[in-house]
This record gives structure tokens, C-alpha cells and sequence, in this order.
């Protein structure tokens, strides 16, 4: 029996990673197995806003690898959930962007988020609290992680 695809919620931090010295050897494998079908993508509206100030190499990124995705459109429900994320404290306020996208991939139920950010989003203490209010709210938790813990290291 054949698994179903993995939908993975690529934040903007790993689109930016492609071509940062520190995470661009896991971005770049993450990318080869994207291309190679692995994985469906999705994009949220706020990560192709964010992509607008990134210089011109990010900003093609997923058109020049021919990456298909699909995009998510953040909606009153998500901007809901992003704020319960804010008054639970999961992170301060400064971070609303981030807890955005937390809504976003829940709300749409994609299988992972995945992110280079390990102050607000990549944290066992943050995703503890995603899920927590998640749960609190009625909605099944999100898996979240770095491209290093997705992509395949067999030869």
C-alpha cells in the first residue's frame, strides 16, 4: 500500500534558507526532494508577502525550481486562532506574523510546517503551546520542524 504524499507548509525562512550559508546545504537537499515529488507544497498569502522585500534570487525561487504549490489564504479563522496563540502567551506580541502561519497550516490541516526560525516557531516550548491552544480550540495539532529533520539521509 502506497502513503499518501506529506503536504509540507513552507514558511519564509526556508525559501530565504536556500541561499544562506548557514542553512543552505538542508534547504537545498529539501528542495531536491521536493522537485523529485516527495512532498506537495503549500505557500500561505503572508509568505508571499514576506517574499516581496527578500532580494530578487528568493523572490524567484519557486518559479525558477518549477516548484508547484498550493497557495493558502489566511481567513478570519486563522486570524482568530493567531491571535488565542498571542493571548496564551505562546509568544509576545511582536510576533503575530509567526503565529500566522502556526493558524494557517492548522486551520488548513497540512501534514508539517516547516521553518528555520527556532525562536517563535521550531521550539518544543513554542510548538508545546501551538498545540495546547490548538487543542483547547478544537483543532488537531500541527507537526512542525526544520528541513534538517525531513530530509532523507540514505545514499
Amino acid at each position: 500500500m502506497k502513503s499518501r504524499k506529506l503536504t509540507l507548509y513552507l514558511d519564509t525562512s526556508v525559501i530565504g534558507g536556500y541561499y544562506d550559508d548557514e542553512f543552505m546545504l538542508d534547504t537545498q537537499l529539501l528542495f531536491r526532494e521536493i522537485q523529485a515529488g516527495k512532498y506537495d507544497i503549500a505557500i500561505s498569502d503572508l509568505t508571499l508577502k514576506e517574499l516581496i522585500k527578500a532580494p530578487e534570487n528568493v523572490r524567484t525561487l519557486l518559479r525558477d525550481l518549477a516548484i508547484n504549490f498550493k497557495e493558502i489564504i489566511a481567513t478570519d479563522e486563522c486570524v482568530e486562532l493567531a491571535m488565542e496563540y498571542l493571548a496564551e502567551n505562546v509568544v509576545g506580541q511582536t510576533s503575530l506574523d509567526d503565529c500566522m502561519h502556526i493558524a494557517n497550516a492548522t486551520i488548513y490541516k497540512v501534514d508539517i510546517l516547516v521553518s528555520w526560525n527556532f525562536k517563535h516557531i521550531v521550539n518544543v516550548h513554542r510548538i508545546r503551546g501551538y498545540n495546547a491552544v490548538n487543542m483547547k480550540n478544537g483543532y488537531s495539532t500541527i507537526d512542525i520542524c526544520s528541513p534538517k529533520n525531513l530530509i532523507s539521509y540514505e545514499d
